[in-house]
């Protein structure tokens, strides 16, 4: 039977799920998974960084903050044809989904309608859109909307009790608000969080805990391992235990039953042995391409090759998605592009 969609859940009741023997644990999520979504079937999504590097934050984990001497070099937010050109690139390889990623605090309104003009060329291709670019005020929630963005990204990253400890130069609230403006505009969310940061176990049931007791359950949940920079504060932190991992992912599965589990950041220090395990846990998307943001991952024939030994399949868009409408963008616009 489907699993009962909850926004009330206990730290208790999650640690209660991790403590699990995980044969049980594996079961019980699997179970969850094949109730709400084809097993076999797992959602590819595409992350481009529209906007490389000069963060005024201080994410411990992130190579993109200008605090950090990661070797990376700030650039400026690309043209919205390069923008256009990679999801056609993308969606050849098979993604259905086309994130836009932007290293930002807060855009101010000029930025947001730059981006708005992306996300209006990449909706005309027939693509899922989804866009992270820091905090978001209400208004800037409903231009983006407007353009035709389907999903914005904006994680918790952590539990809010360890927040303070991987973040300062923002509140976990602000994070909170950020969601509130996005589902009050109408868009879909995409909220996950970063493990292996050095949390206890506590700490990551108190990221899903959160995770599933905001209003609406996220639409997609990103579950990020900790991708290890040189220069950053949390290089050299104590690897987490792969088995925690997938434990991680099957209790998100139970938590939120609707939502797509993604793995995320990571993936390219996975075997393809954890990775099978992740999808028997209930993962049921990824990010496809050799690179998300600035991090590595496996490259398109790595996961097409994972995929048929698995008899994994690409999901397909959803109906309302995959129907593209002539007047996302004018006739005449210098960014419209022909989907075929």
């Amino acid at each position: 039977m489907p699993a009962v969609v909850r926004h009330d859940w206990s730290r208790e009741e999650v640690l209660a799920l991790f403590d699990l023997p995980f044969p049980e644990l594996m079961a019980r999520a699997g179970a969850v998974h094949r109730a709400h979504f084809d097993p076999n079937q797992v959602q590819v999504s595409t992350l481009l960084s529209v906007k490389t590097g000069g963060c005024p934050e201080d994410c411990a984990y992130c190579p993109q903050s200008a605090r950090y001497d990661t070797g990376l070099k700030a650039q400026k937010l690309l043209p919205v044809a390069e923008v256009v050109a990679q999801a056609q690139a993308a969606q050849a390889a098979g993604a259905t989904r086309f994130c836009m990623g932007a290293a930002w605090r807060a855009p101010k309104d000029k930025d947001v309608a730059q981006v708005a003009q992306m996300v209006s060329a990449v909706k005309a291709l027939g693509l899922e859109t989804c866009a992270t670019l820091g905090m978001l005020s209400d208004t800037q929630a409903g231009a983006l909307k407007d353009a035709g963005l389907d999903y914005y990204n904006h994680n918790l990253d952590t539990a809010p009790e360890f927040y303070g400890e991987v973040i300062h130069t923002r509140q976990y609230q602000d994070r909170l608000d950020t969601l509130a403006n996005v589902r009050q505009a109408g868009l879909k969310t995409c909220c996950g969080g970063i493990v292996g940061m050095g949390e206890t176990r506590s700490q990551r049931a108190g990221l899903l805990q959160t995770l599933a007791n905001l209003p609406e359950h996220p639409g997609s949940v990103p579950i990020n391992r900790l991708v290890q920079v040189a220069g950053t504060p949390l290089h050299g932190t104590a690897l987490l235990d792969p088995f925690e991992f997938v434990r991680t992912i099957a209790v998100a599965r139970l938590l939120m039953p609707q939502s797509m589990v993604r793995l995320s950041a990571g993936r390219a220090e996975m075997s393809e042995e954890l990775q099978a395990l992740c999808f028997l846990a209930g993962a049921n998307s990824i990010f496809y391409g050799e690179k998300l943001l600035t991090t590595g991952n496996p490259d398109v024939a790595a996961d097409q090759a994972l995929f048929e030994k698995l008899g994994l399949v690409p999901m397909p868009l959803p109906v309302e998605t995959s129907t593209v409408h002539a007047d996302v963008l004018a006739p005449d616009s210098p960014n419209r592009t022909c989907a075929a």
